[in-house]
């Protein structure tokens, strides 16, 4: 028996012992999702649980150096996620801080950084929020005006961000500031981290046209942040916001998969229209929910090979650009389809029976997925440009 296989046998014995039984229930909510942190309220014992013995084996990150995460190869990373997807267990933990900043800090932060944040990061106990767009500085991220006053051993830093996602639930920010006033706008840009509860920062939920309030505004007045809390070098930020961006692009392309522990789309198709002699009763929508299982399958085996070349030292680069666009235009048709296969059940909002109008609220979210992250046409061009080669 091969190490691999023998990893395998493993690792489905550890999960079917370790993960509980509710964990392997179907997502059918954002309440289902564990965020972690310290403002989080476990929405049941079961949770933590899976959240504490997953961390523990560095799971959360199985693929970070083993003094940080759990130190698994590319292979053995592979095998973990597939024996979840078999037993249909739910992520345990979704986290900024392991799918944007983490990767940042162990690519280009200082060894004292790495050792301060990626523990509590993987732990699940410090939730992270993202400080990029400014009102003015959307798509044109690099004429952000967030600005960072040296103080000697530390910044006063002044500004606004906008669209900052979770913001009024975080513990931390990673945020971008322009540290060099004179200098070109792509120059004199820093990424700096701080917590959330110094003075000086605020927040104010948007409500966006799903009824739902996940965006927020920030606002920085005389925030001290000390300056070994700057990841990379001072001025030279905006290599490592463009590497982080890489990151933002692959996890929001994933939207377009069927998240594990969340019901496909044709165990929803079965539930809401029926079978007739063992096929979907609609002959028309069992054409689209086959044309989108197989779109789906090959996005995945894409994003895989793109994983499998960030882990050989190749990064995601312009791949990301590919993998968010496809992966956004994935999840607007899943949830186009979600929407037929319910009928005008779908275009409930709230009043009967309970019902949450989940459906709509969610389709119309999917429709912000062209813009977050950078816009659908942004995509297009590095594409066209650095991709297809056309210039």
């Amino acid at each position: 028996m091969s190490d691999l296989e023998t990893f395998r046998r493993e690792t489905r014995a550890w999960l079917e012992a370790n993960c509980p039984a509710s964990m392997r229930t179907p997502m059918t909510g954002d309440d289902d999702v564990c965020w972690g942190g310290r403002k989080w309220t476990f929405k049941s014992t079961d949770q933590r649980l899976w959240l504490e013995r997953m961390a523990e084996r560095g799971w959360t990150a199985p693929d970070w150096p083993a003094e940080y995460g759990g130190g698994l190869g590319k292979d053995e990373t592979r095998v973990l996620r597939e024996e979840m997807d078999r037993i249909r267990a739910r992520p345990p933990l979704h986290s900024f801080g392991i799918w944007m900043i983490g990767p940042a800090i162990l690519r280009f932060g200082p060894e004292h950084l790495r050792r301060q944040h990626l523990p509590p990061i993987v732990r699940g106990e410090i939730r992270w929020c993202q400080g990029y767009s400014e009102p003015g500085a959307g798509s044109d991220l690099a004429g952000l005006q967030t600005r960072a006053e040296d103080r000697g051993d530390h910044f006063i830093v002044n500004g606004q961000k906008i669209w900052t996602s979770h913001a009024d639930r975080a513990d931390w920010m990673f945020c971008l500031v322009r540290t060099n006033p004179d200098a070109k706008k792509q120059a004199g840009i820093s990424l700096v981290l701080f917590d959330m509860n110094t003075p000086g920062v605020s927040t104010r939920p948007i409500t966006l046209i799903s009824g739902s309030s996940p965006f927020c505004e920030t606002f920085l007045d005389n925030v001290r942040v000390e300056k070994d809390q700057v990841v990379g070098e001072v001025d030279q930020g905006w290599t490592i916001a463009k590497y982080l961006l890489t990151h933002e692009r692959e996890m929001i392309g994933g939207f377009g998969r069927t998240a594990a522990g969340a019901r496909t789309v044709g165990e929803q198709a079965v539930e809401a229209v029926g079978l007739e002699d063992g096929r979907l009763a609609d002959e028309l929508l069992r054409g689209e929910v086959a044309r989108w299982e197989m779109d789906a399958r090959a996005f995945e085996l894409t994003a895989e090979r793109a994983r499998a070349e960030a882990r050989a030292g190749q990064g995601v680069g312009n791949s990301s650009a590919m993998l968010k666009y496809y992966g956004t235009e994935l999840n607007k048709r899943r949830h186009e389809l979600l929407m037929a296969l319910n009928g005008s059940d779908g275009l409930l909002w709230q009043g009967k029976d309970g019902h949450d109008g989940a459906l709509a609220r969610q389709w119309l979210r999917s429709k912000g997925n062209s813009i977050e992250g950078g816009t659908s046409e942004i995509q297009l061009n590095i594409i066209a440009r650095n991709i297809l080669g056309l210039g």
